[in-house]
């Protein structure tokens, strides 16, 4: 299959690049459209070390979903051996302490009945989502890029994008989007509304980073809000703050980029123009090295800095002024697809003016060029 790659040196579309096979519990999906994410951007300059097809942010149609019915049953049958093994392992012990042949059959019939009803209702549950999975296939979707395991601790206690067994689509152990296929856990997918079209589509994970915020930071109607960086993310955090109705300003350098926000009523301000500007919160969306310190020349004593921008390099802090100003850090990454696409089916926030160029995935090279270029905001690839 053609797809975008990158070996740790170069950036070069191939032709001949392997059609990935979904293991069971993961579907194919056929790629129709791809965005260009500041993180592809930053892993070319070394940022993770990833290796391998890039890109993260898609919409595409599911063409097949690996039966797992099968490996459910076989599981399902090996542990109801080993209860029945252990059980008479048991009651054969209990029997010569208590001369009780009797008792350890009857043992015996009840772990092999319990062991077969849950058995059977393990399996029934799987060929149940089998068929829900079945359902998916033709269907347009878009995918979390967190493939978890589901079983360790940190899964179990609800922070599966925090999985130290995860791969990540495009950025760690997982070939990504910019590609004629990719594959998924099925679980990570979701229907796109009908009325949602490709290209509004393709910022459901963008926007849903942006609604992050919001499940980790308690932003109250009457603190300030700042949102520091004109860029794609910083346009989608701040149209998404927009709608709590709060004293919100966007701070960026591009004024192009800031008039996007201001015919949505949103009030902006060039760097030039915020000297003195203090806020309660600050959301920093720069992308760069430098962004940490303009934000907290912003944010007010016992304010919140809110932390969006992933980058290959470090950033120099004083840590002693944090503590003294009792600074709240709050680091914010993935966030919920639901509601992304809610709001984009209802149109309360306007993604379609962020789209600055689309190209072909055979001039995948050309378009990360642009993509990198000053004042280039989204830059698309079709998958024809």
């Amino acid at each position: 299959m053609q797809a975008l790659v990158y070996d740790g040196q170069t950036l070069q579309v191939r032709d001949d690049y392997p059609r990935p096979v979904p293991p069971p519990g993961e579907a194919l999906v056929r790629v129709r459209l791809a965005g260009i994410c500041n993180t592809d951007l930053e892993i070319v300059r070394g940022y993770m070390g990833f290796r391998g097809v890039l890109g993260h942010e898609f919409v595409g149609v599911v063409e097949e979903c690996a039966v797992r019915s099968e490996a459910v049953r076989n599981e399902a049958q090996s542990e109801a051996e080993r209860r029945l093994v252990r059980s008479e392992a048991r009651s054969e012990a209990e029997g010569r302490l208590a001369g009780s042949e009797a008792r350890s059959e009857a043992e015996r019939r009840l772990v092999r009945s319990e062991a077969q009803s849950e058995a059977e209702g393990r399996l029934a549950g799987s060929e149940a989502r089998s068929e829900a999975e079945g359902r998916l296939i033709g269907q347009r979707v878009v995918g979390e890029i967190n493939a978890y395991c589901g079983e360790c601790p940190t899964c179990r206690a609800g922070r599966p994008t925090h999985c130290p067994h995860r791969t990540t689509l495009g950025i760690w152990g997982r070939d990504g989007a910019f590609a004629e296929y990719l594959t998924l856990p099925i679980r990570n997918l979701h229907v796109v509304p009908d009325g949602v079209p490709d290209e509004a589509a393709v910022f459901t994970e963008p926007l849903a980073a942006a609604l992050e915020i919001l499940e980790g930071v308690h932003i109250r109607p009457t603190d300030r809000v700042v949102v520091l960086g004109d860029g794609k993310l910083g346009l989608l955090v701040a149209q998404v703050l927009a709608l709590l109705g709060g004293d919100l300003t966007v701070v960026g350098r591009h004024r192009e980029k800031l008039a996007i926000l201001a015919r949505r009523g949103i009030p902006t301000a060039l760097e030039s123009e915020a000297e003195g500007l203090t806020a309660d919160v600050v959301v920093e969306c720069t992308g760069k090295p430098e962004g940490f310190a303009a934000a907290r020349r912003i944010l007010r004593p016992r304010g919140t800095l809110v932390l969006k921008s992933t980058y290959h390099g470090r950033v120099e802090a004083d840590l002693t002024g944090l503590v003294v100003d009792e600074i709240t850090l709050a680091g914010s990454r993935c966030g919920p697809f639901p509601p992304a696409l809610r709001l984009l089916q209802r149109g309360l926030v306007d993604v379609l003016p962020l789209v600055s160029a689309v190209y072909p995935l055979a001039q995948g090279v050309e378009a990360f060029a642009r993509a990198a270029e000053p004042g280039v905001l989204k830059v698309l690839l079709r998958v024809e």
